[in-house]
């Protein structure tokens, strides 16, 4: 009879997911030494050049600061950009293909850049249009609409969102009696202070709420809110608005009129007609954030989804996340491949069957489909990236199923094999993988040169 060891006594306590957490032979990895076969084969290093590259700086920032937004990156990094190519491009015009809450184009009109932008979540792309086409709103014309907001005709909250138990009873009546307020406005007044007033409206939502966005959107039981949080933080959200209308109208007039369009669309099949010196973005990271789900309340309340379905379709359109729909990805039928990610495949699968129970079974799939989805962005951006233009990207990598995905490096190879050079590839910071968190990952900066 086998003798049990103390550990697998030990081990009866823990859940399945427990036990392969603590057998992984990933514990105390590192991504610099998993990536290195991959570097060698594209011949290149990948530089430490540790800054600031996440949104959190924006929250002092103006523009930027007038919605929250998790895993955008901040001003400073697109500023540190434009610096440091100042002298190649004289006036460039600017492409981000995720826009998400347009930290690329704000920051592209702060300096007098035309841009571009495409996104497809409906509610990102009016928080983008808002904060880059709103800037010659008078200050004091936005107060007098909002001071003068008919209280007296509540709207319905978004039954499909669950909205009593995401609001207290009182907090939920009072953003009721906001939006139908700003849903009451004169159909006479200029449309960019409703627009304005919406914007400042959504960015509260999750702040008087039950939930919490870090980073993915989830119930908080510690959360204790005021029932006139709505009253106070829409108070203080405009006032922020007017205060930085103007600072911009003082001191950027010159650039009030600079073009900046984001499109509704989906950046693997919008064809632009622009040509762009800087190609500029973030685009989703391979993981198991849901950047539909993660918005719903504001897509709800600001009415850019009226069920589950269409954040459903939303999501599906998007490039694939871990949470997609299984249907999805039974039908996925790719159009780009290569061995690394052949042999990424097998790896994860085989790893799945070891297992015997994993979130995902068709996780292979799902990583296929995600480098995928990048080829099918790639192809329409790169032909219309002019000579000398650069294509930069911030990626995270990824650890599944006890299999390394060097994201970044698979990402420079799409872009390297499209006809573009790999200029460098810099370590902004270290991450920490959700599965093994003693697992060491890494955010990178890529930069493409055609």
């Amino acid at each position: 009879m086998k003798q049990e060891t103390l550990f697998q006594i030990e081990a009866e306590e823990y859940t399945a997911r427990q036990i392969n957490i603590l057998n992984s032979p990933k514990q105390l990895g590192h991504c610099d030494i998993d990536s290195e076969p991959y570097l060698k084969k594209l011949g290149i290093d990948i530089l430490n050049k540790k800054q600031t590259i996440q949104f959190s700086p924006n929250v002092n920032e103006a523009i930027h600061r007038w919605a929250p937004y998790v895993q955008g990156f901040s001003a400073s990094f697109v500023q540190s950009v434009f610096d440091q190519y100042i002298y190649d491009y004289k006036k460039p015009t600017i492409l981000d293909p995720f826009t998400g809450c347009g930290t690329v184009q704000v920051q592209s009109k702060l300096n007098g850049y035309k841009s571009v932008g495409t996104e497809l979540n409906p509610l990102l792309r009016f928080i983008a249009e808002t904060k880059l086409n709103t800037w010659d709103v008078s200050p004091k014309e936005l107060l007098k609409v909002f001071n003068k907001l008919d209280l007296s005709k509540p709207a319905k909250a978004p039954l499909f969102l669950k909205s009593e138990k995401q609001f207290s009873k009182e907090v939920l009546r009072n953003l009721e009696i906001f939006k139908g307020g700003i849903d009451c406005i004169s159909k006479k007044t200029n449309p960019n202070i409703v627009d304005l007033l919406n914007l400042a409206f959504s960015s509260i939502l999750v702040d008087v709420s039950n939930l919490k966005r870090s980073p993915c959107l989830g119930y908080s039981k510690s959360k204790k809110i005021d029932p006139h949080a709505p009253y106070v933080l829409m108070n203080q959200k405009v006032y922020q608005i007017i205060e930085d209308l103007k600072i911009i109208q003082n001191e950027y007039s010159d650039f009030i009129s600079t073009p900046s369009q984001v499109v509704l669309a989906n950046s693997m099949e919008y064809n632009h007609s622009n040509e762009f010196d800087l190609v500029i973005t973030s685009p989703p990271y391979m993981n198991g954030l849901d950047y539909v789900i993660n918005y719903k309340i504001e897509m709800g309340w600001l009415n850019f989804a009226e069920n589950q379905k269409e954040l459903k379709k939303v999501k599906d359109e998007m490039v694939v996340c871990d949470n997609v729909s299984k249907g999805l990805i039974k039908n996925f039928n790719p159009v780009y491949t290569n061995d690394w990610i052949e042999d990424i495949k097998r790896s994860i699968q085989k790893n799945i069957q070891r297992r015997g129970k994993y979130r995902r079974q068709d996780m292979p799939s799902i990583v296929h489909k995600y480098f995928d989805d990048m080829y099918k962005v790639f192809k329409r951006i790169v032909p219309k990236i002019k000579n000398n233009g650069r294509f930069i990207l911030v990626v995270g990598d990824s650890l599944i199923a006890d299999v390394y995905v060097p994201t970044d490096l698979l990402i420079a190879r799409i872009g390297n094999e499209l006809g573009l050079s790999i200029e460098k590839i810099e370590k902004a910071r270290n991450r920490r993988s959700g599965q093994i968190r003693s697992y060491k990952l890494r955010e990178t900066i890529i930069t493409l040169r055609k």
